[in-house]
């Protein structure tokens, strides 16, 4: 058995004596998981950094193996981002989600796309904000815990969306939601027009995906959302808080 693929590399754990276990999001093949010879060694280490987008080949004598992994750096987001904190939480955060979240095995060649495209457009810094947040939701929707913004689920109307009620995931005007508005999520404007929105927009965006992450996905098996996410959203924060 055997096949290659670009992929991004998700992570990549020590195993035996300068081996790893490097787990990466496949465009054709999903999450997958693999055994690189050499992999935590001085020669190969920085190729299998998160992020990283790489040429990966998988073999394997039968189907169900752990299997070996191989494969040529494509593009090194990790290095490109390694003086920027803002983008490495950013890279830290999108990888977590995508190893704790899908299943194994199972093509996501939409949600590799998301991902790929976030770790080539991370020197861009705080933007990319806007794309992580739409990659959360993407991963919430394939996974059956889409949101319906589409209309306001009291009024029926399509303009004026500002909120997101946290018990339905469906949109609510801003006329609509009255005196109920501080018991919502608010919707940024970025999420619906594809923008690259602002730190107040970064952050309500994160609350947004992160309500319903860590209620319908990570709450389902008595997790916690990913610690490395939990780090970005104190930073954004701190981007309000500490505006420069």
């Amino acid at each position: 058995m055997e096949w290659e693929s670009p992929s991004v590399v998700l992570a990549a754990r020590p195993w035996g004596s300068g081996d790893a276990v490097v787990s990466l999001l496949a465009q054709d093949q999903g999450l997958w998981r693999g055994l690189v010879k050499g992999g935590a060694g001085r020669a190969q280490a920085s190729t299998w950094q998160p992020g990283n987008l790489v040429a990966a080949r998988w073999t394997a004598r039968l189907s169900d193996q752990l299997g070996n992994l191989g494969g040529e750096l494509v593009h090194h987001a990790a290095a490109v981002v390694m003086d920027d904190p803002l983008a490495i939480d950013i890279l830290a955060s999108a990888c977590a989600l995508a190893e704790t979240a899908l299943v194994e095995r199972e093509p996501e060649p939409e949600l590799f796309a998301g991902l790929a495209r976030l770790m080539v457009e991370l020197p861009a810094g705080a933007p990319v904000l806007a794309g992580l947040v739409r990659f959360e939701l993407a991963l919430l929707s394939r996974l059956g815990f889409g949101l319906d913004l589409s209309a306001c689920v009291l009024s029926g109307s399509n303009s004026g969306l500002a909120y997101v009620s946290p018990r339905t995931g469906r949109a609510v005007t801003a006329a609509a939601a009255g005196d109920w508005a501080d018991r919502l999520l608010v919707l940024p404007r970025f999420v619906l027009d594809d923008g690259e929105g602002d730190p107040a927009g970064w952050r309500d965006g994160l609350r947004l995906s992160g309500h319903f992450l860590a209620r319908d996905l990570f709450g389902q098996t008595n997790r916690g959302l990913p610690p490395a996410r939990e780090r970005l959203v104190r930073r954004v924060e701190a981007m309000l808080d500490h505006p420069t």
